[in-house]
């Protein structure tokens, strides 16, 4: 019997921990990855939100899998795949990624209206679907699947994490609200894309941690699964802060 239990505080921590190491890795590729939506919110408005809805979907679920692949990568202490490399690494699999975080969202949704119970079970046990699915390289549902068998006897725990997300979440979109207030359609555009590039590597990275914590006390030996050495030469990153 599993006596370990996750410690809400110690997934947030290293997750900064690792935003702190990587920064200058995470803040570029989101600052890349959240332009191009920000254009696009400027460019397609009205009727045209459903547009933007779904390049949303596709580029977050882009930019989470790569920041997956990276906390994957620095488990060792170091990180040794180029950005573009962990991009590369989530190509072959983004398509299973979106069909997954819309599978997950639609869910979700519809738990919460179900006297909102329900979708917070779901919203729990389906927490690290998106690394099972990027790290095993699994199917959706046995990503899904995969996710809940982590969490199983780590609910409450793992519930606590997520809560904090939202919160953060829920802060960082007031602000967002307040700062855009009386901005014209540019504006807004500009705002939110400054919150994506600062929010979104932390949500990212605290569901990679939260995987790789289940993992560990679950027994399971570091996934392999993750971006491999680069073969060029190229000049690593000095050690960083891995995962304990």
């Amino acid at each position: 019997m599993e006596t370990e239990k996750i410690k809400p505080g110690a997934v947030i921590g290293s997750a900064l921990e690792i935003y702190g190491a990587q920064v200058w890795v995470l803040i570029p590729a989101a600052v890349a990855v959240f332009a191009i939506l920000a254009v696009a919110r400027i460019l397609f408005t009205g009727g045209a939100v459903v547009i933007v809805s779904i390049l949303s979907i596709v580029l977050t679920t882009f930019y989470q899998g790569m920041v997956v692949e990276l906390v994957a990568d620095v488990q060792d202490g170091r990180r040794d795949s180029s950005v573009g490399q962990l991009f590369g690494s989530i190509a072959p699999i983004v398509l299973s990624l979106i069909g997954l975080s819309l599978l997950v969202g639609l869910g979700v949704a519809i738990g919460f209206v179900l006297l909102i119970v329900p979708g917070v079970y779901l919203m729990t046990i389906w927490a690290v679907a998106a690394p099972s699915l990027v790290i095993e390289r699994q199917g959706v549902f046995a990503a899904i699947g995969r996710s809940r068998e982590l969490v199983r006897g780590h609910g409450w725990q793992v519930l606590g994490v997520i809560l904090v997300v939202l919160v953060l979440a829920l802060l960082a979109g007031i602000l967002v609200g307040v700062l855009a207030s009386g901005l014209g359609n540019g504006g807004v555009a500009v705002v939110q894309w400054a919150a994506n590039v600062i929010i979104s590597p932390f949500t990212a990275l605290v569901s990679a941690v939260l995987y790789f914590s289940l993992r560990s006390l679950h027994g399971e030996a570091r996934a392999t699964q993750g971006p491999r050495p680069p073969e060029s030469g190229l000049p690593t990153d000095p050690p960083a802060p891995g995962l304990s």
